[in-house]
């Protein structure tokens, strides 16, 4: 009988992102033929077993996976949902793509646009969300004033924020208006390009995400979105 980790089955099915479904299995909230599973490797039969999260079944056959490209528009949250009714990243999808599972990899805060990858691929956000993966996201940024060296430096060493130091980046100066940085980063925390700034005094007035990993953005318009080519998704797997 072929089996699957139940957390890999569950994320590969795009029932949630890996971490909330770790979560939903840790807290006791998942059952597998009717045996609550705390253990992330349990091994569950896709095409047999019947699984719950919180009472509910599972249906654990992977749907098509999906990778999406969006030059997300300034104004617009990274999330799927909003209690406030404010505009999300899925309300400005195509309906054909508007599916169960499907989900942003990483955060884009509302003021910034540019590169955003989404997808039903729970295994992909994982990769992506980690830094142990060293897929680089690079950013395009506009302040008023020019760096020193002994700015680029710290920057580029590392800034120490309320949630530890930041890792090694790479900052160089760009000429494409209105951007005059560019900065390279290994990881993704809450508006962490804006606060490496704000901690040597500069206000970020402008930014734009250009790269990930291999993806670029490009000359997609604003509010655009595109499918990942098969290399592009594979590449970002890997």
């Amino acid at each position: 009988m072929p089996s699957t980790p139940i957390l890999k089955a569950l994320t590969r099915a795009g029932v949630g992102p890996r971490r909330s479904m770790a979560d939903a299995i840790r807290s006791g909230r998942v059952e597998v033929n009717g045996e609550v599973i705390e253990d992330f490797g349990h091994p569950v039969d896709t095409d047999m077993d019947h699984i719950l999260i919180d009472k509910c079944p599972i249906e654990l056959k992977p749907p098509k996976l999906v990778y999406l490209l969006l030059h997300k528009p300034r104004g617009v949250l990274t999330t799927t949902r909003d209690d406030r009714g404010r505009k999300t990243v899925l309300d400005i999808l195509p309906t054909k793509y508007r599916q169960p599972g499907l989900h942003p990899i990483g955060r884009l805060d509302k003021d910034s646009t540019g590169l955003l990858l989404l997808t039903n691929d729970g295994d992909l956000t994982h990769r992506l969300a980690h830094p142990r993966f060293k897929h680089e996201k690079e950013y395009l940024i506009s302040i008023r004033a020019r760096l020193n060296p002994a700015e680029k430096r710290r920057l580029e060493r590392g800034i120490e924020l309320e949630d530890g130091t930041t890792l090694v980046a790479k900052v160089k100066e760009v000429h494409s208006k209105p951007f005059n940085y560019s900065i390279t980063l290994h990881e993704g925390r809450k508006r962490q390009v804006r606060r490496m700034f704000k901690h040597l005094g500069f206000e970020v007035l402008a930014l734009r995400r250009i790269r990930v990993g291999n993806v670029l953005l490009g000359d997609l318009p604003e509010g655009k979105l595109r499918e990942l080519t098969s290399q592009e998704a594979s590449e970002l797997i890997i």
